[in-house]
């Protein structure tokens, strides 16, 4: 009789559960929402935050913000995010630098993997790799028999040591044997600006920040990271069509959200954004700066993660990219 009585409580419990979340996901939003994004204004990621969030604040009938909190490769942005309140009012807005930390820093103070539940993932973000146009290298054949007569005196532009960019330059490196040597700069925009100077010689960046600076002739597009060509640029050749077979590389952004956040509120953030992504004017910019629309749910947005922290773990270690502090 006890037994069948904890069983009839355990469902009643569930079903009170069940019933709270619901409720919970009726009532939210009811106040402002957060977007974080790890990144200074003008880049790739602070771009896309500001594309979604005026409608999904039409969707939510709240205001969605956007904060930027720049600093030590992504990680300032996400411990931020790690220790907010699991309420659904704070949203990280990252790329997959977040797979990449937990294999590049000796310590972080939050647990990629514990401390978030993945929402969605936003876009796919093709590479490109760019040059100063009067570099004397017009195709990945060139900067390769540049840079190999010339070893270590050509420079890239690297928004951040062990990113998503720096990582595929340092594959791009390993694959050819090149010798070119990483300059820092603390975003997409003031890197940008610095290749056009000639201040660095090439960078692989997004092609959402970049495609408009190679159209007007102000950078030089050498090869996208991806498989095949982007329709944005067709006639910008891959990588691996250019000498480097198998070469493929690209990057995401996704939504995350403090651990214990309500599942009910995890998948209405989810619908949300995956609305505001295919609204017809956000769909044109997105793929306008060539990136493909993913609104993957939950589920799959946590396994891709998962199996990027793995790859990402394989790629520092054979890259002998230094343990950052």
């Amino acid at each position: 009789m006890k037994s069948v009585s904890r069983f009839l409580s355990s469902i009643l419990l569930a079903a009170l559960g069940l019933q709270a979340c619901f409720a919970l996901a009726q009532s939210y939003p009811g106040k402002p929402i957060r977007i974080v994004v790890p990144f200074p204004a003008g880049g790739a990621v602070d771009t896309l935050a500001r594309l979604v969030s005026p409608k999904m604040a039409d969707a939510l009938g709240q205001p969605v913000l956007v904060e930027n909190r720049a600093g030590a490769g992504g990680n300032i942005a996400a411990d931020f995010v790690a220790k907010a309140a699991p309420d659904g009012y704070t949203v990280l807005l990252n790329t997959n630098g977040h797979a990449i930390s937990p294999a590049l820093y000796r310590k972080l103070p939050y647990d990629a993997d514990k401390d978030f539940v993945p929402v969605t993932q936003l876009v796919a973000t093709a590479l490109i790799l760019v040059a100063y146009p009067k570099l004397p290298a017009a195709s990945v054949s060139e900067l390769i028999a540049l840079a190999g007569s010339k070893p270590g005196a050509l420079n890239y532009g690297s928004t951040g040591v062990g990113n998503p960019l720096h990582l595929t330059m340092e594959l791009l490196k390993l694959s050819t044997g090149v010798d070119i040597v990483a300059v820092p700069y603390k975003g997409d925009a003031p890197l940008n600006a610095a290749l056009m100077a000639g201040e660095v010689q090439v960078a692989i960046v997004p092609l959402s920040t970049s495609v408009q600076l190679v159209k007007s002739g102000r950078l030089r597009a050498l090869a996208v990271t991806t498989a095949r060509r982007t329709a944005v640029l067709p006639d910008v050749p891959s990588i691996a069509e250019s000498g480097v077979p198998g070469f493929e590389s690209s990057s995401w952004q996704g939504f995350f959200v403090p651990a214990k956040t309500s599942r009910a509120i995890v998948e209405r953030l989810q619908r949300e954004t995956v609305k505001a992504l295919n609204t017809p004017e956000v769909r044109e910019r997105i793929r306008g700066m060539g990136q493909e629309i993913i609104g993957s749910t939950p589920d799959e947005f946590a396994a891709k993660v998962k199996a990027d922290l793995a790859k990402f773990a394989r790629i520092v270690k054979q890259a002998r990219i230094p343990l950052q502090d």
